[in-house]
């Protein structure tokens, strides 16, 4: 690190759920294929993106509004609550509250009267496409939820034509949590498949864009085959070193910082946030404030205290979910991030027989192994993908798992 003038100096860096970083590095393919399909005048592809949490699903989101929106796109959505998916008409009321947000200036009728009298005064009576009248039509429509919801999309087109505008995009976070409930009879997410699936062979341009888990498509599938067809899947994976190397020196030279970052410490960021875009963020910043405070203090910098940020980084991040886990659940997991392939996919029979577990004085058996995964996919531990794989749902869980091990060993 340089050495700067000691003053007030703005900490760039922003861990947090969904916050803007200072610079987004490493996206622009994942941003060439939603311009591609930005250009759909019929829409044959809707769009999900997935990933870990951390990877910046949500950021790269946010970024995507702007864009559709100067393409000559409407663009409505929020995150999607599991409480949106509780049942069908819940789910119908999210979506009327959305269309509504770009519908509501749409002047459908316009109804004039005329008092009675010498001093009768005209009066024009104004009726737009606004909540209360979408769902007027909603109610109003004969059959299931899911005819009521296309004959409101379908009505809402014709007055979204006259804007001018190339289409509508859907978009919603948190996708994961859709889900159908057949104990009770409801089929939220097979219902939304198949309105915009219905609607879009219509030839009306109202497009999905979905992000959540890695559980997501695999969910989407499972609940309509069809879905394969439907979505163009784009998977974030972490940054590379280069991409993490602009993301920590590009916001700095923005601000005309004179605290910056040498090769040997952008290494030593990449190597233990492995291009985890949240961790990028969160290592920079404590190391940022660290050697800022040591220059206010008159001391030198020193190196990155690695120790001490990996510790906090483990209690703010990791503790919470590895709590979520019983004791042999974790057990468990602590063999499966001893694997080579621990970072990726893994199977229960390689769990099973792996040297690790038949080490324990009471190994997992291919049952255990399977019971235990499916809770832990529950608790939002590990996930499933298509092909019958696992891999853990947290960013670098295993290199915390080893952590707690080391730090276990030595006490």
């Amino acid at each position: 690190m340089t050495k700067p003038d000691v003053h007030p100096i703005r900490n760039p860096f922003k861990p947090g759920a969904g916050h803007m970083p200072p610079y987004l590095a490493g996206r622009e393919a994942e941003s060439e294929q939603f311009e591609r399909i930005l250009k759909q005048t019929t829409i044959l592809e809707n769009l999900v993106l997935t990933g870990l949490r951390g990877i910046g699903k949500t950021v790269l989101l946010e970024t995507f509004k702007p864009e559709a929106i100067s393409k000559g796109w409407h663009w409505v959505g929020t995150d999607l609550s599991e409480s949106s998916s509780i049942t069908e008409e819940s789910l119908a009321i999210r979506l009327l509250t959305d269309l509504s947000v770009v519908t509501s200036g749409i002047v459908v009728h316009k109804v004039s009267q005329t008092g009675i009298g010498f001093n009768a005064q005209s009066t024009e009576n104004v009726v737009t496409l606004n909540y209360s009248t979408l769902r007027t039509l909603y109610d109003s429509t004969p059959g299931l939820v899911s005819d009521k919801l296309k004959a409101v999309l379908e009505y809402s087109w014709l007055g979204l034509q006259s804007q001018g505008k190339k289409g509508l995009i859907f978009a919603y976070d948190e996708a994961q949590n859709l889900a159908d409930h057949a104990a009770r009879d409801q089929y939220p997410l097979s219902l939304l498949l198949d309105i915009f699936q219905s609607i879009q062979r219509k030839g009306i341009p109202f497009m999905l864009v979905l992000t959540g888990l890695p559980t997501l498509f695999p969910k989407l599938v499972e609940a309509r085959t069809y879905a394969e067809r439907m979505f163009r899947v784009v998977f974030l994976e972490p940054l590379n070193k280069s991409d993490t190397s602009k993301a920590i020196n590009k916001p700095i030279a923005a601000i005309n910082c004179p605290v910056s970052f040498t090769q040997a410490s952008v290494d030593m960021v990449w190597t233990i946030t492995q291009g985890y875009p949240y961790f990028v963020q969160y290592v920079c910043r404590e190391v940022f404030d660290v050697w800022v405070q040591n220059l206010q203090d008159g001391h030198e910098p020193a190196g990155i205290p690695i120790n001490e940020i990996m510790a906090k980084l483990d209690t703010d991040f990791f503790a919470g979910r590895w709590a979520r886990a019983t004791d042999r659940q974790q057990e468990l997991m602590s063999v499966i991030a001893l694997l080579p392939n621990a970072d990726g996919e893994f199977s229960v029979r390689e769990i099973e027989e792996s040297v690790f577990n038949k080490d324990l004085p009471r190994p997992f058996s291919n049952s255990n192994i399977s019971q235990m995964l499916s809770h832990l996919s529950v608790a939002g531990l590990i996930y499933k993908n298509r092909y019958g794989r696992y891999s853990f749902a947290v960013p670098l869980l295993h290199t915390f798992i080893s952590r707690q091990a080391k730090r276990q060993n030595s006490g």
